[in-house]
């Protein structure tokens, strides 16, 4: 039942944000406004999806994302700003100044609270998915790029419905003005917004039971951020002719630059918790001596999965993915589970992903295995150990040695457990080795 009302709730919003759109841009601008500000959705989503490579989430969580921020976020931002803007329009009597104050105030409260509530039942609902800031980076981004699609088709269709008035038409049109500000130079605007609640309900997911306040007021105080930032960006027409070009150089495109690298740094440390963790799990014997280092690197990763799908085809392949997503799960319950922050059901949860692994191993392990030996760093050989120590003419050159006997092997000494040893010496006990 809860799916189901989720879904209906879903299909009117999106029902009514459609005839709301083709109301005020016509059907021409509508269909002009699709088609145009499509064009980055696909790029934008490839993207977050390329963040979430470590821990994949499912689809669904990314499909209703986008559903919510199209359709129900969409429907609420239209309905609430223009009702607000017309309030204070009545209430003042100054159309142009209830205007600003909507579009700097009311229209940032409202859409990226209409944004964060995708955001909030993710994490309420779908706990076990959401387990720290990249997840939180995903699921904001996504929401805010359906936001941004549905805002963009009716800005381009009013664009276009204005220039079919005007007869622009071409470069120096409404229509190309502003495709090139929302699609061109800006599409990561509203997605670079909601990313900073979805850092902090991160970080709340990322802190234990013990730090309930913290989990409460993080995603409150990333909510009130991104309201911030995004009053920031819409009030910089204000600043003057060239104030667009000045926020967005000084400030949007260094902040969009700092959350990539915190997200890729973030990705690099989930990458460092799988090498950390998994080692319990090889001594256990789940795991492969091989399979943390392999599972640990996105290299290794895509090694393996090119190597099944070549060798097996691409059901191996997906079984290869599934397997390394599975382990990353389980790498992160158990530090989640070391910091006391796990939940009651560890133990359930923990044997469902080592026998989701296990189910998968023969499949996988191979390919883990091929990984591990085609990413392993070189072993530094410092002395050649079939050349003799002393050259095999004595130090003398081949043309003018004398016809003797070379020089033997030195007999082999005991073995101390104080004497140094060389990874591929014959005479080292078989403890010596190393894989």
């Amino acid at each position: 039942m809860r799916y189901g009302a989720l879904i209906t709730l879903l299909a009117l919003s999106g029902l009514v944000i459609l005839a709301l759109v083709r109301e005020q841009t016509g059907t021409q601008g509508f269909l002009v406004g699709l088609g145009l500000a499509v064009l980055p959705v696909p790029l934008l989503v490839a993207a977050f999806r390329w963040l979430d490579r470590v821990e994949p989430g499912p689809w669904r969580n990314l499909l209703f994302c986008f559903a919510w921020g199209a359709c129900a976020a969409a429907l609420i931002a239209i309905v609430a700003n223009s009702f607000a803007t017309r309030w204070i329009a009545t209430a003042t009597a100054d159309p142009a100044g209830a205007d600003t104050l909507g579009a700097t105030v009311i229209a940032p409260v409202v859409e990226e609270s209409a944004k964060a509530a995708a955001v909030l039942l993710v994490f309420l609902f779908r706990r076990r998915d959401f387990t720290g800031i990249v997840d939180g980076v995903v699921i904001a981004g996504v929401t805010a790029t359906g936001f941004a699609f549905t805002e963009n088709i009716l800005y381009l269709g009013n664009a276009f419905g204005t220039d079919q008035l005007t007869g622009d038409s071409g470069i120096a049109s409404v229509t190309a003005a502003t495709f090139f500000v929302r699609v061109v130079m800006s599409p990561f605007a509203h997605p670079l917004f909601t990313v900073l609640t979805g850092i902090g309900f991160g970080i709340a997911a990322l802190s234990t039971g013990r730090h309930r306040l913290r989990r409460a007021l993080l995603p409150l105080a990333g909510l009130l951020l991104a309201m911030g930032v995004h009053a920031l960006w819409n009030g910089s027409a204000a600043f003057g002719e060239y104030g667009f070009f000045a926020v967005y150089g000084a400030f949007m495109v260094p902040s969009f630059g700092l959350l990539t690298w915190l997200v890729i740094w973030t990705r690099q440390r989930e990458l460092g918790t799988v090498r950390a963790e998994l080692p319990v799990y090889v001594m256990a014997g789940w795991l492969t001596p091989t399979e943390p280092y392999a599972l640990g690197s996105m290299r290794a990763r895509r090694i393996a999965r090119r190597h099944a799908h070549r060798h097996a085809g691409k059901e191996a392949a997906r079984a290869v993915a599934q397997y390394e997503a599975y382990a990353t799960s389980l790498a992160f319950l158990r530090r989640r589970g070391r910091l006391g922050g796990a939940g009651a059901d560890f133990a359930v949860r923990e044997r469902e992903l080592l026998g989701a692994l296990w189910h998968r191993r023969d499949v996988a392990r191979p390919a883990l295995d091929y990984a591990a030996r085609a990413t392993a760093p070189p072993v530094p050989v410092a002395v050649r150990p079939w050349t003799p120590p002393y050259g095999a003419y004595g130090g003398v050159h081949p043309a003018t040695a004398p016809a003797a006997t070379p020089t033997p092997y030195p007999a082999p000494a005991a073995y101390s457990p104080y004497t140094p040893y060389h990874p591929y010496s014959p005479y080292s006990p078989p403890s010596a080795y190393r894989p």
